[in-house]
């Protein structure tokens, strides 16, 4: 708070907590609004954008741990003339420590093109199947897998198997990894009636909205039924509002229950 003492003007000043939840109010706003433009395209659109974004978050990563593990990338240089003589578990184990241990060129390269892989596909197989899964999952997870083993050239010098058994490690790792995800965040009882609501609310970015589907007793078998104003009967803004009633007008299973 700051006083004019010449004009007796009394001037307050914000407090920066509230220019902080305006900044992330704004880019929730635009990250909502960017997703539902996304689920509008078509499906090579979206999945073009969508491995290109995970492509560039791998890049950030993997140009990162590159750079942190730099000193280890002259502990394993390019294989010298008389590496020939190696055993072909040998020359695999090696090469599997030149792809983890990269310089963060390397590391960007082959971490982008995992999670961008990753991501496309993981796309794709939502669009057509309409869910989320351990199988999805699991497909995603092979190709990235798959990707990652012939950019990096990691394991032995049939590229094609080697690309197989890596997709199918990646596969399995991550379809136990789902599970165990599962296992250990089950949701209270009464919430599989809000699972499709959450599912929805997840893929538009609104998920801090659950609570007040919840309070106003709005489950599954709503959906089909919600209205704007049922929607600003629960103190859902005008804008998330608009982004629910377009989803659920889109989606032609809950049309059909109308």
């Amino acid at each position: 708070m700051a006083v004019d003492g010449r004009q007796g003007v009394m001037v307050v000043q914000p407090p920066a907590t509230n220019l902080l939840a305006q900044l992330q109010s704004r880019f929730k706003d635009v990250e909502a609004g960017f997703r539902s433009w996304l689920a509008k395209q078509p499906l090579p659109v979206e999945a073009a954008v969508v491995t290109g974004t995970g492509a560039v978050q791998g890049a950030a990563i993997g140009g990162l741990m590159g750079t942190l593990t730099s000193d280890m990338s002259s502990s394993f240089p390019s294989p010298p003339p008389q590496a020939a003589g190696l055993s072909p578990q040998a020359m695999s184990s090696l090469k599997q420590a030149q792809a983890f241990a990269g310089g963060p060129l390397v590391q960007a390269r082959n971490f982008a093109v995992m999670t961008g892989v990753n991501a496309g596909i993981s796309c794709v197989m939502k669009r057509i199947r309409g869910v989320e899964d351990v199988q999805s999952s699991m497909v995603a997870a092979f190709g990235s897998g798959a990707m990652f083993s012939l950019v990096s050239g990691m394991g032995g010098p049939n590229q094609a198997v080697n690309a197989v058994t890596s997709g199918l490690f990646f596969a399995l790792v991550q379809g136990g990894l789902y599970k165990v995800g599962q296992k250990f965040s089950q949701p209270p009882a009464d919430d599989i009636y809000y699972r499709r609501t959450r599912n929805m609310l997840t893929s538009l970015g609104l998920d801090n909205y659950e609570k007040n589907f919840k309070k106003g007793l709005l489950t599954d078998t709503t959906l089909p039924l919600l209205t704007d104003s049922a929607l600003r009967d629960v103190k859902i803004p005008p804008g998330p509002r608009l982004l629910i009633l377009d989803h659920i007008h889109r989606d032609p299973e809950l049309k059909k229950g109308r």
